[in-house]
């Protein structure tokens, strides 16, 4: 930074001279417009970014086929029982296993202890052969089901973490790569176990890698793109996992009855292998310039420069913006890197993530309500058909069809708060009105009372799945705004983490066969009012630059309600009140004394300081924010 020059005292006072702006460490306004903006260059990177997107949705939900709950047939029964009897401990939940033909029992349960001594078990949707039917995961080994299940969401969590905190401090590119190569070694390895016990153990590094893989790719499209293209580059994203996720039926089915190979070990090869493709990012995937500046990463920056520069077409020898003048000047400065845990020491930003990790695991945790209410309470709450699956994934993509219009008309925060309050209202009616219909009215016509009942319960849990997953996908997206660039990643990586923890919720559900779930249910609906409240907090990052440092994340807060305009008519108002009031002389020493100290302060004030908070240094006179 160029230092601040004093010139000669005037009227008792020194003035300081306006420094030479800074054009480094400002990448949208300042950079980014001069290389071209949003060209050739990033077009291009933000498109090897949407393509691992599509596979990241098949592995995200391969759980709903490879750990599917098959239907049990009970081929020789304990000695000594009646013929029709209720067995808690048969595979799905607990039900009543009568005799069928050819002196066989068929049931539908999923307990500790069970009272068939074989079974015969068949998918009903999806492989024909799976973790659950190779190694007969049911009865007293049902629990390893959901420990496998566990393994990927814990493993993500940890990845969402670690992966984070390495992405500030190495960079984003080596932590894409090593994802990457991890995720082959393990995801591969995961269609060769000969256990429950190792099928689970390389589920949870497959995680671990797969939150890396996704976690990189999310940073570096954010920041490729100027402030006019951040939205809708991420979306483009989220349709295409929505996609995976349709498209995971029809690759499972394709996987049946292959020669020589088990059913799943075809279908985890499948849709592990196309992450080949990614090898030669290597090469082709430059580092994130944003990360370079905003880490002093200076030597490094300037070749990567000219040559997006170059692909974006701009002739550099008319360059007059003083960019590469002032690059030039900094070569010497070493990189300086940044943790997470420096947030701390912040006085807003803090709370700004804290804020929308609630958020994140609000969204996600009721999601999970929402979807278990919404389906039938007769079918087995461990297994999904394909209408429940598919109207699982139509909903998010009808989610992102109204996330576009939604944050193109109400901004982020707008947004992100009508969808809470949807949430909340749907939450609450779920659980208020459809209890206040059973015990007020048709008390005499059950029938009718349940039909309404169930009719409701699935109108409420599909405006909750909507807008629960609208408030999880923004509050990503939020977060990854307005976190500075030097900690983008762990602070993604806390929010990433809290989604995970409240996904996590449904296999512990599970676990517990469904035991209280009406509490859960009131839990997270009490968070959702807790959210609407906190979502004032926000400040709002439509149309702003990225962040870059600390001091940029800090100054990034909400708009005050009052316009400055009206500000000023306010303290006018003031003015006029206490016009008749005249000083006395232990007043005026005080004002006096008081005005030559903030004189000397303000003399003393930093020039950057000015500029950090948007305002400038007129002679003596800092103007900071319009003020």
């Amino acid at each position: 930074m160029a230092e601040a020059h004093e010139r000669p005292p005037e009227n008792g006072f020194v003035t300081v001279a306006a420094p030479a702006r800074l054009l480094l460490p400002h990448t949208d306004r300042s950079v980014l417009p001069v290389l071209g903006g949003f060209g050739k260059h990033q077009k291009r990177l933000v498109l090897l970014t949407w393509i691992p997107a599509l596979f990241i949705g098949f592995s995200q939900f391969s759980d709903y086929f490879l750990l599917a709950q098959p239907h049990g047939t009970c081929v020789q029964r304990v000695a000594n029982d009646s013929a029709n009897w209720t067995a808690p401990g048969t595979p799905g939940t607990p039900g009543t296993v009568q005799p069928g033909d050819n002196g066989t029992w068929t049931g539908e349960g999923l307990g500790v202890m069970c009272s068939c001594r074989e079974w015969r078990l068949e998918l009903q949707t999806g492989l024909s052969q799976n973790v659950v039917t190779k190694w007969n995961l049911v009865c007293d080994s049902a629990w390893k089901v959901h420990i496998a299940k566990f393994s990927l969401l814990v493993g993500s969590i940890f990845g969402y973490l670690v992966m984070g905190v390495m992405a500030d401090w190495f960079g984003r590119h080596p932590v894409l790569i090593l994802s990457v190569l991890f995720m082959l070694v393990f995801g591969l390895s995961v269609a060769f176990s000969v256990n429950a016990t190792m099928f689970s153990t390389l589920r949870f590094f497959e995680g671990f890698c797969l939150a890396g893989l996704a976690l990189s790719l999310y940073v570096l499209r954010i920041e490729l793109c100027l402030p006019a293209w951040r939205f809708s580059m991420t979306m483009v994203a989220s349709f295409l996992m929505v996609g995976g996720q349709l498209l995971m039926p029809g690759v499972a089915a394709l996987c049946r009855h292959w020669p020589d190979r088990d059913d799943w070990q075809v279908l985890q090869i499948v849709i592990i292998s196309p992450f080949v493709l990614m090898l030669p990012y290597v090469w082709i995937f430059p580092e994130s310039l944003r990360w370079l500046l905003a880490t002093q990463h200076y030597r490094r920056s300037k070749p990567m420069m000219l040559r997006i520069a170059r692909e974006n077409q701009v002739d550099m020898a008319t360059e007059t913006s003083g960019v590469f003048t002032e690059l030039e000047q900094e070569l010497h400065r070493k990189p300086q890197r940044t943790c997470i845990v420096k947030m701390m020491s912040t006085r807003n930003l803090w709370k700004n993530i804290v804020v929308l990790c609630v958020n994140s695991l609000t969204g996600y945790g009721i999601h999970h309500c929402f979807a278990r209410s919404m389906m039938d309470p007769e079918a087995r709450p461990t297994a999904l058909c394909h209408a429940d699956y598919y109207t699982m994934a139509g909903i998010a993509v009808a989610t992102c069809l109204a996330l576009c219009p939604a944050v193109g008309l109400m901004g982020r925060r707008g947004g992100l708060l009508t969808f809470m309050i949807i949430t909340a209202l749907a939450s609450l009616l779920q659980l208020g009105l459809l209890n206040l219909i059973g015990k007020y009215s048709l008390r005499h016509d059950t029938v009718l009372r349940d039909t309404l009942n169930r009719k409701f319960s699935v109108a409420f849990s599909i405006i909750g799945m909507f807008s629960s997953h609208a408030v999880s996908t923004l509050s990503i997206f939020f977060c990854a705004e307005i976190t500075p660039t030097v900690i983008r990643g762990g602070g993604l990586g806390l929010v990433l983490a809290s989604a995970g923890f409240g996904m996590l919720t449904a296999p512990i559900m599970e676990l517990h066969n469904q035991k209280g779930y009406f509490l859960h249910h009131v839990i997270f609906a009490c968070c959702t009012l807790l959210c609407i409240i906190c979502l004032l907090l926000l400040p709002e990052p439509r149309h702003q630059p990225l962040p870059e440092s600390l001091a940029d994340g800090e100054t990034f807060t909400r708009q005050t309600l009052l316009r400055p305009g009206e500000q000023h008519l306010l303290l006018a108002k003031n003015d006029r009140d206490y016009a008749r009031v005249h000083d006395t002389p232990l007043h005026l020493t005080a004002t006096g004394g008081a005005t030559v100290a903030a004189a000397t302060a303000l003399a003393a004030v930093p020039a950057s300081y000015a500029f950090a908070t948007g305002g400038e240094v007129i002679e003596n006179r800092p103007i900071a924010n319009g003020v």
